[in-house]
């Protein structure tokens, strides 16, 4: 099959250090490779490939200083993507809503994985606007904001066999990802002083977090127990992962996947979580670790992390999160919406609407019909 794989320009793909979506879309770029699918990944300059690579943008925003407007950089790689439309079988953006106009025009079916939160009251109207577009969701609570959205299906995100599994616990609870109020670092700063055992945190610092940062963590940080790591790149997260006791995801948002978590899971090491977003359908309470609201639960959770078998986590992630299960289904999805794609279907356009006076946010707005 001939695959457009269209990837956010924030990141490299892979990513150097942070950058989740943009390392799902290298996983599943690869693994397409390596079944002989004829892919061309659409990304920024620096990215790393066995696909062909078309590249708007020398590096990736986040770490150009000469970048400042990525939205503009993301406009014109679109419009490279859509202009070489019909060399594709499928195009699978990842881009959110940004390719929503241009999906409708060409002649190839466009596949939109949809990686961030939807709670937005802007999302509703817009989704059915362009309700003919096909949505794969990342987990099943990430569609609750829009359950009337074009969704042909929910697939979780996997992993290559990068992750070393490690068979023994080690001494320190673990905190990856990002520093920032949604994240709570600062929660699992208190389990861990609370339970007596240290923590390693390895994540950056955005610019837009930089005050939360100074004002409530850094403070925080004056604990012999509290290790400020900064933020790791690929090569470093399976040996902190592997040495870990657990992995703490004490999130107070509703995350829409997680990645962090199945690779905690790959690595063997349990995850304490709060039920919020995708946590539930990636962690069984009292299998793969536990899941609590409040921090003397958190602290009770570190108590009892023994009781959870290592080996139970990586089988696990070994059922459900590998890389070659999503790009399974992928696979499946493409053709499906290839299949119905071929089938003439009336369906009103953003247009249609605005020239018959409907309104594209009234109570109509929020239906939609399935292409699966």
């Amino acid at each position: 099959m001939r695959i457009a794989q269209v990837a956010p320009l924030y990141e490299r793909v892979p990513p150097q250090m942070y950058g989740g979506t943009e390392r799902v879309v290298s996983y599943l770029t690869e693994e397409l490779v390596r079944l002989g699918h004829d892919v061309t990944l659409f990304a920024s300059g620096d990215s790393v490939t066995g696909a062909r690579l078309r590249a708007p943008c020398a590096r990736a925003a986040r770490l150009d200083p000469s970048c400042q407007d990525a939205l503009a950089r993301h406009i014109l790689m679109l419009g490279a993507v859509y202009e070489h439309a019909d060399e594709f079988d499928i195009i699978h953006c990842h881009t959110d809503y940004l390719c929503l106009p241009l999906a409708r025009l060409a002649p190839t079916p466009t596949l939109l994985t949809l990686h961030g939160r939807l709670d937005m009251p802007e999302l509703g109207p817009l989704y059915a606007a362009y309700a003919d577009i096909p949505l794969v969701s990342i987990s099943d609570t990430q569609r609750i904001p829009l359950p009337h959205a074009n969704w042909v299906a929910t697939i979780h995100h996997g992993l290559p066999d990068l992750y070393q599994y490690s068979p023994d616990a080690g001494r320190y609870l673990l905190f990856l990802g990002r520093i920032s109020p949604e994240k709570c670092p600062d929660t699992a700063i208190r389990v861990a002083r609370s339970a007596g055992v240290p923590l390693r945190i390895a994540a950056k610092v955005d610019p837009v977090d930089r005050e939360y940062f100074e004002t409530l963590i850094r403070p925080m940080l004056d604990d012999p127990l509290i290790e400020l790591v900064g933020e790791v790149g690929e090569e470093g997260k399976s040996g902190l992962l592997g040495g870990a006791l657990a992995l703490l995801f004490p999130i107070d948002w509703p995350e829409p996947f997680g990645l962090v978590m199945i690779e905690s899971l790959a690595c063997g090491t349990p995850v304490i979580a709060r039920p919020r977003g995708s946590v539930s359908e990636v962690i069984q309470h009292g299998e793969t670790g536990w899941v609590c609201e409040t921090d003397n639960e958190m602290v009770e959770a570190v108590q009892r992390i023994a009781e959870i078998d290592r080996a139970a986590c990586r089988a696990a992630f070994d059922r459900q999160f590998t890389v070659e299960t999503m790009a399974k289904r992928y696979l499946d999805i493409y053709e499906a919406v290839r299949v119905a794609r071929r089938v003439p279907r009336a369906q009103p356009t953003v247009s249609d609407k605005l020239l018959s006076g409907d309104e594209l946010y009234g109570s109509d707005a929020m239906t939609s019909t399935d292409t699966a």
